[in-house]
């Protein structure tokens, strides 16, 4: 019997190797933005070769996973999906019973091979149960199905702010969320939704831990304290104006390398990139950004049922607020919330992990429909 699953785990492999069912396009897109994401981590981090290959690593790994999910048609990821939510919310009941604790927050499982950040896998799980529960139901959704989903939503990201993570937990939030608008909500609807989360926003400000009120404090006035909590902002700005219009050359910036800039290789390496290829660098990151994330969206129309399309566009849009959020945190236009530039910030967890979503989606793409 182990003969025969070894054989079955070959064929598996040898029919990943020589007919992958990708889009090329945005493979091609994911293949530059890595490269992109290496050779900035290379110069942000001095040359440290051990987290360079660490890094690649963690990319070879994705796009192994990217592959082989490619290969599972929507249909059997459907049936998957309730047992996969149910076990990351396990997980994330595990993590705050035995979770690992690093600077102050309990987000990490240690399972001495390697460790990992359960919440990293709710940012999939979370819009494929929103699409799994709207799947077999009248579009556009009532209020009821609303009600619901908001339930589903809320469990998790509840869980994840506890640890303390709230920029995970808004993103996980906005994943689902995401899903949900793209059944069809009236715009009535999601307004009426938009106000009740703005009505929430001062009784949210009680629950918040002083560090994160201090964030948003210090958004607003980062010179009151320059040296102390103003300094991630302050310094961050500083890369970015100095980077000017053609930036000062790869390896040839001064806030990483001279220790001003804080977390320069992971949720300020957008810093480093803006200082060292200046605007025009900038916008051809935003450009190759925008080409892979109008490509999930194009994915999305194609798909062949609502599940499809839903989960499609979600993880589209998904990536497309990873990028805002930390240009925005990096630009001094946001609180620093700690999210990572996507495969560009050094992070094992969150690079397999969106590798894994793109799986999803070339596995929808693979299984789109077919026009005449």
């Amino acid at each position: 019997m182990i003969d025969a699953l070894q054989i079955r785990l070959q064929r598996l492999l040898r029919r990943i190797i020589t007919r992958p069912r990708i889009d090329l396009p945005l493979a091609f897109g994911l293949f530059v933005l890595a490269c992109v994401g290496l050779m900035t981590l290379y110069s942000a981090s001095g040359g440290n070769m051990a987290m360079i290959t660490g890094q690649a690593a963690r990319f070879v790994m994705g796009g192994f996973l990217l592959l082989l999910i490619s290969r599972i048609p929507p249909s059997v990821l459907r049936s998957w999906t309730p047992w996969l939510y149910a076990g990351s919310v396990s997980l994330l009941l595990v993590v705050a019973a035995l979770g690992e604790v690093r600077s102050g927050s309990k987000r990490w499982l240690d399972l001495g091979v390697l460790s990992f950040q359960p919440s990293e896998l709710l940012k999939l799980t979370m819009p494929m149960m929103v699409a799994w529960y709207l799947h077999p139901r009248q579009l556009p959704p009532s209020w009821k199905d609303i009600m619901a989903v908001g339930i589903l939503i809320a469990i998790p990201a509840g869980l994840i702010a506890e640890q303390p993570d709230l920029g995970t937990a808004l993103l996980v939030s906005a994943a689902g969320a995401f899903a949900l608008f793209l059944s069809g909500m009236r715009w009535w609807k999601i307004g009426s939704l938009l106000a009740v989360v703005g009505a929430m926003v001062p009784v949210a400000w009680h629950f918040l831990h002083e560090y994160q009120r201090n964030r948003v404090r210090t958004l607003l006035d980062p010179e009151s304290d320059p040296l102390g909590n103003g300094w991630h902002i302050i310094q961050s700005q500083i890369a970015v104006g100095s980077g000017g219009m053609f930036g000062k050359g790869w390896q040839h910036g001064t806030q990483s390398r001279l220790d001003f800039l804080p977390e320069h290789t992971t949720d300020f390496i957008f810093a480093v990139f803006s200082e060292e290829f200046g605007l025009v660098g900038v916008i051809g990151l935003m450009l190759l950004y925008a080409f892979i994330i109008g490509r999930c969206l194009w994915i999305a129309m194609e798909a062949r049922d609502t599940y499809s399309r839903l989960l499609a566009g979600a993880i589209g849009m998904s990536f497309f607020v990873y990028v805002f959020v930390n240009g925005g945190m990096v630009a001094g236009m946001l609180p620093v919330v700690g999210v990572p530039m996507p495969l560009v910030s050094y992070g094992g967890t969150s690079a397999v992990s969106l590798l894994t979503g793109f799986g999803v989606l070339m596995s929808i793409y693979a299984n789109r429909k077919v026009h005449d």
